[in-house]
């Protein structure tokens, strides 16, 4: 397998983990914030929906019609699924803007010169390849952000569709982890701040 379509094939993986992360939830559930910073699952969505969008569009001189929306953009707005936008447009939004970076990426080597205006200065001249790797980077981040959203929100977990990664008594290994870090911290002569 090439370079390129073995890193598109990396960067789809953690994009399908996202989408997936927001089924059989609540309107609620797929809005609420579980952090003190708002972390939510649709909204780590429409975050990505504009990276996509950026990183693949303008940053190669290539925007997207209609993404508009991203020139200024704030972290609130960028966080924030509006009551108005449904589950199902910010999710159409989101494949969108995948058919668009794949677009840009079908389309470049990887090589390709691009430039991000708001990177620190010496490091704005980018290439497709910096930015599949940085997108990926980007998106298993905020994957393993919606990991734990969403088992916080109904014990949901693991690591993809197809391949859970989850141990059948898990249950058990969080009572493990819970005694060594109470042992821990006996040794260190710290409290653990529960009972």
């Amino acid at each position: 397998m090439d370079p390129k379509t073995y890193l598109h094939l990396y960067l789809q993986q953690t994009r399908d983990v996202l989408v997936w992360k927001l089924e059989g939830l609540s309107e609620y559930d797929a809005r609420r914030p579980l952090t003190p910073t708002g972390t939510n699952l649709l909204g780590l969505v429409k975050h990505m929906t504009g990276n996509e969008f950026g990183y693949f569009g303008a940053v190669f001189d290539r925007p997207a019609e209609g993404a508009e929306w991203l020139v200024d953009r704030t972290q609130s707005e960028d966080f924030l699924a509006r009551p108005q936008e449904s589950r199902d447009e910010v999710i159409a939004e989101y494949k969108r803007a995948w058919a668009h970076a794949d677009a840009t990426i079908a389309a470049l080597d990887l090589d390709s010169p691009g430039t991000v205006p708001h990177f620190p200065e010496g490091m704005r001249d980018v290439t497709l390849q910096w930015m599949l790797v940085h997108m990926i980077t980007e998106t298993c981040r905020h994957a393993g952000h919606a990991d734990i959203v969403r088992e916080l929100i109904d014990g949901g977990a693991g690591y993809h569709p197809t391949v859970s990664n989850l141990p059948e008594r898990w249950s058990g290994f969080h009572d493990r982890v819970e005694t060594a870090a109470r042992e821990a911290a006996r040794i260190a002569g710290e409290p653990t701040g529960g009972a």
